[in-house]
């Protein structure tokens, strides 16, 4: 089940830039940003009160919550710079130097979460940086 959620994160992530390609035409990037956090903010409200999931908000614990909001913030600077390079370049090219969170994300994992950073990880980071090279240049 977590394939086919993947999947549509990522068919969704792509919906994404191109709306807010279109979107941003003649806003500004930080309005712009604040627009689509405030929808995203009362869409994971929705589903948490659809999911009856409010009661737990309790039993989160503090280094939980120190983490969630430092990912918050981590999220809102990510927004921030990647609607600001939208609004100034070409999405064929913003969004793939935006992927090389994959290969930074793996670097991190293997650092700080100690997961497995084996040969295939290795090539696959390495055929991602060369493949955004190819795409931006």
């Amino acid at each position: 089940m977590w394939l086919l959620f993947a999947i549509l994160s990522s068919v969704f992530a792509a919906l994404t830039s191109i709306l807010a390609k279109v979107g941003i035409d003649g806003v500004n990037s930080n309005l712009a940003t604040a627009i689509r956090t405030a929808v995203v903010l009362v869409m994971a409200w929705g589903m948490v009160f659809l999911t009856n999931a409010q009661s737990g908000i309790t039993q989160i614990g503090r280094k939980s919550w120190i983490f969630l909001i430092l990912s918050g913030l981590a999220t809102g600077v990510s927004w921030l710079c990647y609607y600001k390079a939208l609004q100034m370049g070409e999405a064929s090219k913003v969004v793939p130097i935006d992927k090389l969170s994959v290969v930074i994300t793996l670097l991190l994992a293997f650092v700080f979460l100690h997961e497995k950073f084996t040969v295939k990880s290795a090539v696959g980071c390495v055929l991602i940086a060369v493949g955004t090279l190819v795409m931006v240049l």
